[in-house]
């Protein structure tokens, strides 16, 4: 059973920004895709970023440009760089982890952590 875990959320301000990490462990398989998602009050989860093995990285268009992910294979961890947060940004973010067993793929998802941008 892979446990994932995040951190780093919390109360900022419009224009601030904020770190979020999270960290996959119990695995003795590789560790895929891993991603960050949001769900803002009253809407549904949303994909923001994305990161595959190799590196390659997708993100939401509302955060092109001001939001950055990155992993550390080694470690299974990734990080998303949030600048310039709006309160439109305001959302419980989760990261999910996907698991590459022999025969299918996994995907585990943290508790999530909020984050709140005031204006």
């Amino acid at each position: 059973q892979v446990q994932v875990v995040e951190s780093g959320g919390g109360l900022v301000q419009a224009g601030g920004s904020l770190t979020l990490s999270c960290a996959a462990s119990g695995s003795n398989f590789r560790i895929g895709t891993m991603a960050w998602y949001r769900r803002p009050p009253g809407n549904q989860r949303e994909l923001v970023a994305s990161i595959d093995i190799g590196g390659g990285s997708m993100y939401e268009d509302s955060v092109k440009g001001r939001f950055t992910i990155s992993r550390d294979n080694a470690k299974n961890t990734v990080h998303l760089q949030m600048n310039s947060l709006n309160p439109e940004d305001t959302a419980v973010y989760y990261c999910s982890a996907e698991e590459l067993t022999t025969n299918t793929r996994v995907r585990y998802w943290g508790q999530g952590t909020q984050v709140t941008v005031s204006s």
